[in-house]
């Protein structure tokens, strides 16, 4: 009897807790928002409320190029976010996807030293890698230029890992089918393996909207820091050290890290039930 009367303690003080740290998630982001509609002053000495006083849609005017010379050039960010990051992330997930299957299931020498490779990759660190992308980009010619921001990252070693696991799941049996029907490689690979891999493409590609969106310390290597190549992230960099006249203008910069956080948390909640199901089979799986 007693059992069954703690049961229901139990459950409600393991709501309470997860509600309790929800919360405590929750409120940073809030604080943003609330932030965004606040005057300079108001955010100064009021930065935990939630309530704007007086409200002012004076930050989301100036972002929006709405404000005249004190306008911030959040269009021409946005428009290079969302070009490079589509860009990157149709290549990886082509690219990465092509890299997996060869080493998965085409027999070649130097296959095992190829994929030790792409693990070498994969634990050196990212900014060991920013000197030789530098030196790498400016001896090609190409130094401040769109092809350098998006050509580095259009292959993935991790990505590469991800889709060569989760091939390596596949039965061999369903693509000797598909050989003993005439089709080629290529045709098997596209036609029949690729549809089955939907959750690690998925995987695959929330990572790589993800890592190509905020994207940081490449584009800052490879471009000079001009507002024409400038994503969001090295723009709200820019306006953090105090470029576009915001030294301590809070509400424009935490306005600016919103529409920045918007669109990776929405592709994110969006798929995060196939990202989760990918993340599986590319990781326990093979």
């Amino acid at each position: 009897m007693n059992a069954r009367r703690s049961k229901p303690v139990r459950t409600i003080v393991l709501y309470v807790a997860v509600l309790a740290f929800a919360v405590l998630f929750i409120y940073p982001f809030l604080i943003q928002i609330a932030t965004s509609f606040k005057t300079d002053p108001d955010a100064a000495n009021n930065p935990l409320s939630l309530v704007p006083n007086p409200v002012t849609a004076q930050v989301w005017q100036r972002i929006f190029g709405q404000s005249g010379s004190s306008a911030v050039p959040v269009s021409t960010w946005v428009k290079n976010s969302v070009v490079i990051t589509l860009v990157v992330t149709a290549g990886r997930v082509f690219l990465d996807s092509l890299a997996g299957y060869a080493l998965s299931r085409l027999q070649f020498r130097g296959r095992k030293a190829v994929f030790a490779g792409v693990l070498a990759v994969m634990a050196v660190p990212g900014v060991a890698l920013l000197i030789p992308k530098f030196l790498m980009v400016n001896y090609l010619g190409i130094y401040d230029t769109y092809a350098a921001m998006i050509l580095p990252l259009v292959v993935d070693a991790a990505g590469v890992f991800i889709m060569k696991q989760f091939f390596d799941s596949v039965p061999v049996s369903i693509e000797e089918a598909a050989r003993m029907d005439g089709a080629s490689i290529f045709r098997t690979f596209w036609s029949v393996v690729l549809p089955m891999a939907k959750p690690a493409l998925i995987t695959l590609t929330i990572l790589s909207f993800q890592g190509s969106w905020n994207e940081f310390s490449h584009f800052l290597v490879v471009t000079r820091g001009t507002t024409e190549h400038q994503t969001l992230i090295t723009g709200l960099a820019s306006l953090i050290s105090g470029g576009e006249g915001a030294s301590t203008q809070y509400p424009l910069k935490l306005g600016v890290a919103l529409v920045t956080t918007i669109p990776v948390a929405l592709l994110f909640f969006a798929l995060q039930r196939y990202f989760i199901r990918g993340a599986n089979d590319g990781g326990v799986k093979g």
